[in-house]
């Protein structure tokens, strides 16, 4: 019998699925097919994204500008926009992470420097997890993600640096992540 985590969902089973919800399995879906900017059924390969250079090659978006270059330069591959430059052009966020509190402020540079730079480290390893965009608000900072768990990473990594009151909230089917950090003095 698998491990559930909280709000019911699957943690992980012996397939290697993960973050599944029950809605899902009755469903029949996995978590993937609930992006509509990725397709189920793949895209033809290889491919290179005209904006972020990624290229897509044995089913996986990866950043190689030397094999963009060749690829593009010899006309092998499929020009097309990746999901996540998809999603950064039509304004379809998957995250949204709002920093909130006195304490951000006299923090700010380096508030944005550690999610930037966790930003950096989520994108070496899968090039369609980025910041849409981090706008000042009112008095709080709101950062917008192509990725759900990328805002969930923001979000503990901010909070492990900085303590605070972090709060997760995942909408039924999974498709969006709200999180909530805040810090006063």
């Amino acid at each position: 019998m698998p491990n559930k985590g909280i709000h019911g969902s699957q943690v992980s089973d012996r397939k290697g699925r993960k973050f599944e919800s029950e809605t899902d399995q009755k469903r029949g879906r996995n978590r993937r097919n609930l992006d509509p900017y990725v397709m189920d059924e793949g895209r033809p390969e290889p491919a290179v994204c005209i904006r972020c250079h990624a290229v897509y090659k044995n089913k996986h978006w990866y950043f190689e500008e030397n094999e963009f270059k060749y690829l593009r330069e010899n006309r092998e591959a499929v020009e097309t926009a990746c999901p996540a430059c998809q999603k950064i052009t039509q304004s379809y966020p998957e995250g949204v992470v709002t920093l909130r509190g006195d304490y951000l402020w006299h923090h700010e540079e380096e508030i944005r420097n550690i999610l930037k730079n966790e930003e950096n480290k989520a994108m070496a390893k899968n090039p369609l997890e980025r910041i849409m965009r981090m706008e000042r608000e009112g008095d709080n900072l709101v950062i917008e993600t192509t990725e759900e768990k990328l805002a969930e990473h923001l979000g503990r990594a901010l909070n492990k640096a900085h303590q605070g009151e972090l709060k997760i909230d995942w909408s039924d089917e999974h498709s969006l992540c709200r999180v909530t950090w805040e810090r006063s003095a």
